[in-house]
């Protein structure tokens, strides 16, 4: 197989120059100082191309300055002689790379400048430069460039095609109405259910890492990331909860968020549940309903209307049927495309 021939013998680095400025139209690399400009930019993006929830800044500025990140290289703005942006992008390399070296594509075109070329610029120079970043691996793995989309993002899902990407998964969005009863799970025999704390912080991660492991494209989250992610405003430790088991292991843990910013376009408050996930050890013992029901009725409590996550439509957990089980139906769809090498 060709996944066990290092990435650099197998990629040649392309060069990725900035797309050449004209029409009204400078390109040049993005810097953490254009994140306001930015955000103009990708709220108009959010609402046409997925209205019911909006891009967090902090999300946006811990991809801006990840260590591994070299912004100079890493992304590319299009600005408009007044000065606003119309187009950006960005690639980063996701870390923890154990079954694959996969690079993130993120960004896209106001849609008011859309059918210009900008998105065809914006995507050919993504490519070169995600195909540079796999031919610095010396890593034996598959390589993967990999762009999210909300199934409504027509523009950006036919343009991707376009380029050779493939829609390998789709992603459901489901909610739960906390104005339905929520039925108590059964009992937890020898495990407890804690709420979040950070002195736990490592214990869950190393926990996230084992339970994700047969996920469908998952990689382990490094410490660095998972910190990250912790640390943002929007995360709820009140509203998430280990189970420990008899021994003080973490087994299994449900982490959720709220971004308020979501209500408006969403129609209702909610909290965002992340993360729900139990160690391959512990697994079918009840972990996940009790996790989910303590976490719903803590999301309730907190005067909230719904609980809303994401789910892998093909995932072979029995993730659908859970959520399910507690109270979740459908809402949106979104895609996962990729183009492998």
């Amino acid at each position: 197989m060709t996944e066990t021939i290092p990435l650099n013998q197998r990629i040649q680095a392309p060069d990725a120059p900035i797309p050449a400025s004209g029409n009204g139209i400078t390109w040049r690399p993005a810097s953490i100082d254009d994140i306001d400009a930015i955000m103009v930019c990708e709220r108009a993006m959010n609402a046409v191309d997925h209205p019911h929830y909006v891009t967090n800044r902090e999300e946006l500025e811990e991809d801006f300055t990840s260590s591994w990140v070299d912004m100079a290289a890493d992304s590319v703005l299009a600005l408009e002689d007044s000065g606003e942006v119309v187009a950006w992008g960005f690639v980063t390399v996701s870390q923890g790379q154990e079954t694959a070296v996969r690079v993130i594509l993120l960004g896209g075109v106001r849609p008011d400048r859309r059918g210009e070329g900008l998105g065809r610029a914006l995507l050919d120079w993504q490519e070169a430069r995600s195909r540079q970043l796999l031919a610095a691996s010396d890593k034996p793995l598959p390589g993967v460039l990999v762009l999210w989309a909300d199934e409504r993002a027509e523009s950006t899902i036919r343009l991707s095609r376009r380029f050779g990407f493939d829609i390998a998964r789709y992603y459901l969005e489901l909610r739960r109405d906390l104005a339905e009863p929520i039925a108590a799970a059964r009992p937890l025999e020898g495990y407890q259910l804690v709420q979040f704390d950070a002195s736990r912080s490592e214990d869950a991660r190393l926990a996230r890492n084992d339970a994700f492991r047969d996920h469908w494209g998952s990689q382990p989250v490094v410490e660095e990331a998972w910190a990250s992610f912790l640390g943002r405003s929007i995360f709820r430790p009140d509203l998430s909860f280990l189970a420990v088991s008899p021994d003080g292991e973490v087994a299994g843990f449900v982490l959720s968020e709220v971004d308020e910013e979501d209500f408006e376009p969403q129609g209702f408050s909610s909290a965002y549940i992340d993360l729900v996930g139990v160690r391959r050890d512990h697994r079918g013992k009840g972990i996940a309903a009790a996790l989910l029901t303590r976490a719903l009725e803590a999301i309730r409590d907190a005067g909230l209307q719904k609980a809303v996550l994401d789910v892998d439509s093909e995932s072979l957990t029995g993730a659908t049927r859970l959520y399910e089980n507690v109270g979740f139906t459908h809402g949106n769809r979104s895609v996962d495309l990729r183009k492998s090498f």
